[in-house]
């Protein structure tokens, strides 16, 4: 059944066989797994052998014309699971019958920034044949496992590549973490040298970062659990692999990113705080200038006024007597501040 299943992929036996190129377009790539763990990239351009042993991986590109058509043409998936495969998801998913497992993932990319990372969701579905996946981008979690199949990495089953995949996929967020734990000692560092102002945007970016890998990962250990539930409603699933085990990673890589998290917003509160201090002792500044001027404002306001019998008008040093008592009012206020101790607050 599972070679007549890989034959139908291929476009039927042995006269009938074609290319990829001409029977599935939008194939990105293809691996043909031995019975022994040992893979082939398969020439997607070239007519292809129709007999073999163990099961396949399809990669879809779905930004490809004609993509979605070459995945609705597999026999072997159900309609649900096809319909999947080929429409753009942004939520995590899964469901399972006795014979095909399917679902939609998430697959976090690394942004320009190193505080930036998006997500990309990559769509699949299981047989005992074939593991078929698509997505409408390419991201680098599965372009890098395809590198990783190419030298020669020995993956047994389905199973094990699936697990394999998101075993990556918890790599590359438990290195991305780290990397905005760094990123967080060093704006502490700016936080802590008056430089508050400046760093107020990358904690920013890494707040949002960390909020959206948490819901990322929150929903892919429910994925998880909801794949052990389906695993034991269905006991001929063609899938099955250590969930304890990848549940336990999920969990401690929640709890780490919680705690980046968390000390975001303590920087972030911090740099408010220093940010608001700056901003009130620039205030005290201007506050204690124009307290210092005011009564020379006032007295220069005075002798402007174009009014008869003001004082010194007759006076040939009357310009420098009204200066001497502009400069000793504000010398005298100046005093009294220093005085009361207003100054070295």
């Amino acid at each position: 059944m599972a070679q007549k299943t890989l034959n139908a992929a291929f476009g039927g036996g042995r006269s009938g066989a074609g290319t990829f190129l001409h029977r599935l377009p939008g194939l990105r790539f293809a691996f043909h797994f031995h019975a022994n763990g040992m893979a082939k990239e398969l020439p997607i351009d070239q007519a292809m052998p129709d007999h073999r042993d163990g099961w396949l991986w399809l990669h879809f590109d779905l930004a490809e014309p004609h993509a979605a058509e070459s995945v609705q043409s597999i026999d072997g998936l159900p309609a649900p699971a096809k319909m999947l495969l080929t429409t753009a998801n942004n939520q995590q998913q899964l469901y399972a019958d006795d014979s095909c497992t399917y679902g939609v993932f998430a697959v976090f990319i690394d942004g320009q920034n190193e505080d930036a990372m998006d997500i990309g969701f990559v769509q699949f579905a299981v047989t005992k044949a074939y593991f078929v996946s698509s997505c409408f981008s390419r991201l680098s979690a599965i372009e890098s496992f395809r590198d990783v199949v190419r030298s020669g990495k020995n993956i047994p089953s389905v199973a094990a590549l699936v697990e394999a995949i998101f075993k990556r996929v918890v790599d590359s967020v438990d290195d991305y973490a780290k990397t905005l734990a760094e990123n967080l000692d060093d704006i502490e560092e700016m936080i802590l040298v008056d430089k508050a102002s400046d760093q107020r945007d990358a904690l920013g970016r890494i707040r949002r970062a960390t909020i959206r890998l948490s819901r990322q990962i929150t929903n892919s250990r429910l994925l998880i659990h909801r794949f052990e539930y389906e695993n034991s409603r269905h006991k001929k699933s063609p899938i099955r692999f250590a969930t304890e085990r990848l549940g336990q990673r999920l969990d401690w890589l929640n709890t780490a990113i919680a705690a980046v998290r968390e000390r975001a917003h303590v920087l972030q509160e911090e740099a408010m705080l220093r940010t608001a201090d700056q901003t009130n002792r620039h205030l005290q500044v201007l506050s204690i200038v124009a307290t210092v001027f005011l009564p020379a404002t006032l007295i220069a306001g005075i002798f402007g006024m174009n009014v008869k019998g003001l004082p010194l008008t007759e006076n040939s040093n009357g310009f420098l007597w009204s200066m001497a008592i502009l400069i000793g009012a504000a010398g005298l206020v100046y005093w009294l501040l220093r005085r009361s101790g207003i100054l070295e607050r």
